[in-house]
């Protein structure tokens, strides 16, 4: 089947949901970063790194694009004597968040309602 832009089904001149993506967001392992400090009152860095099998240096570099865009809070404090840093998700970033995951599922809904392409 081809499409043209005159085949579009009830989307008038509405862009295709994929223009809702947000690169900074979008990203696996910042997407996992606001997802977790969402889901939290703040995460340990540590406890980041490992659930996303990022180096520190990794993790340091996504934390810094995410803190540039307004999207987390990094706090650097200590527990007991040892030095520790928490990152909390903005209210920007859970905007960023619900954006996101809206578009999605939107995604997700259009692609279920599409008829089965052919195998030709």
């Amino acid at each position: 089947m081809t499409v043209t832009p005159d085949d579009r089904p009830d989307q008038g001149m509405r862009p295709h949901p994929t223009s809702g993506l947000d690169d900074t967001v979008h990203q696996r392992h910042r997407l996992g970063i606001l997802t977790i400090t969402a889901e939290a009152r703040r995460a340990e860095f540590g406890y980041l790194r490992e659930e996303l099998g990022l180096t520190a240096g990794n993790l340091s570099r996504h934390l810094a694009v995410l803190e540039e865009a307004g999207l987390v809070a990094v706090e650097k404090g200590y527990a007991g004597r040892r030095p520790r840093t928490w990152v909390s998700i903005t209210t920007a970033g859970r905007a960023a968040l619900r954006a996101e995951l809206a578009a999605l599922t939107e995604i997700l809904r259009r692609h279920q309602a599409a008829p089965p392409a052919g195998d030709g």
